[in-house]
C-alpha cells in the first residue's frame, strides 16, 4: 500500500465511523519543538531514569532539585505552539468525524488548537499547594524562580506542585471520564504515542478498530487495521486535503 493509498484508507475509515476518537502521545507535539521521551539520540527519558527526576518520591525527597529539572522544559511546553496535526485533529471535531482527543501530553497544545480533550496526564496551566489546596496559575512558580525562591511556595508557605500526574501518581477524573467516552468507540486513531506507559496503553482494547501513526512500533501495531509509519504533520495536512477540509 502507498502513502497516498494509506491516508485514503484513514479517510475512508474516519468517513465510515460514527464514534471515533484520537488517543496522543509525545511524538504528535515534537513538531512543535518539543523533544519526546523515548527517541534514540533525543529522548528526555533515553539517559535519565524519569523515577528518580520526575516522580511524587522525587518530589518529596528534594523538591527543590525536582523544581530544578523540571521548570525548563515544562516552560518550553507552555512556550510552544499547536503544529498543523494539532490544527487538523481540531478541524475534524469541528466536521463531526472525530469526538474529541484523548491525550498523555501535558503541554495544552490540543485545548489550544481548540480540541475538546481529555487530558489523562494533567496540564501546565496551574500548580496546586500541599497544605491549603490553593490552585495558582503555573506563571506563579516562573515568577518566584526569578526572584531566587526555589522550591517555589504558596503564600501560605506550604509547598506547590504542578497539576500534572507524576510517576507514583494515580490518574485523575480526565482519565476516568476518558474511559467512559471510550465505551462504544468504533474508531481510534492513536497518533505520536509509543503506547508503552500504563493505564493508558491499554486504552486500544475499547475500539472496535484501532489506526495507528507512528514513528516506531509499538505494542499493539498487530491489532491495528492501519498503521502509517510517517511523519505525522504530513500525515494530516495530506488527510486534510483528502477530505477536503484544507
Amino acid at each position: 500500500m502507498t502513502a497516498k493509498d494509506e491516508i485514503q484508507n484513514l479517510a475512508r475509515l474516519l468517513r465510515e465511523s460514527d464514534h471515533t476518537l484520537a488517543l496522543t502521545g509525545a511524538g504528535i507535539s515534537t513538531a512543535s519543538g518539543i523533544p519526546d521521551f523515548r527517541s534514540r539520540g533525543s529522548g528526555r527519558w533515553e539517559k535519565v531514569d524519569p523515577a528518580q527526576v520526575c516522580s511524587v518520591q522525587a518530589f518529596r525527597r528534594d523538591p527543590a532539585a525536582f523544581w530544578n529539572y523540571n521548570l525548563e522544559w515544562w516552560l518550553a511546553c507552555l512556550r510552544a505552539e499547536p503544529n498543523p496535526a494539532h490544527h487538523v485533529l481540531a478541524r475534524l471535531q469541528q466536521e463531526g468525524l472525530l469526538l474529541g482527543v484523548i491525550t498523555q501530553n501535558i503541554d495544552g497544545l490540543h485545548v489550544r488548537a481548540g480540541s475538546r480533550t481529555w487530558e489523562v496526564h494533567g496540564h501546565l496551566r496551574t500548580c496546586r499547594c500541599l497544605g491549603c489546596g490553593r490552585q495558582h496559575p503555573f506563571d506563579f512558580v516562573s515568577e518566584q524562580f526569578q526572584a531566587g525562591k526555589n522550591p517555589p511556595r504558596c503564600p501560605c508557605g506550604d509547598l506547590l506542585r504542578p497539576d500534572v500526574v507524576l510517576f507514583g501518581d494515580m490518574l485523575g477524573e480526565d482519565f476516568q471520564a476518558a474511559t467512559q467516552v471510550l465505551a462504544g468507540c468504533q474508531l481510534l486513531v492513536v497518533v505520536g504515542s509509543s503506547l508503552q506507559v500504563y493505564p493508558v496503553a491499554a486504552l486500544p482494547r475499547f475500539a472496535r478498530q484501532l489506526v495507528i501513526v507512528n514513528r516506531d512500533p509499538t505494542p499493539w501495531d498487530d491489532k491495528a487495521v492501519l498503521v502509517l509509519r510517517d511523519d505525522i504533520v504530513r500525515v494530516f495536512e495530506e488527510l486534510a486535503a483528502t477530505l477536503g477540509l484544507s
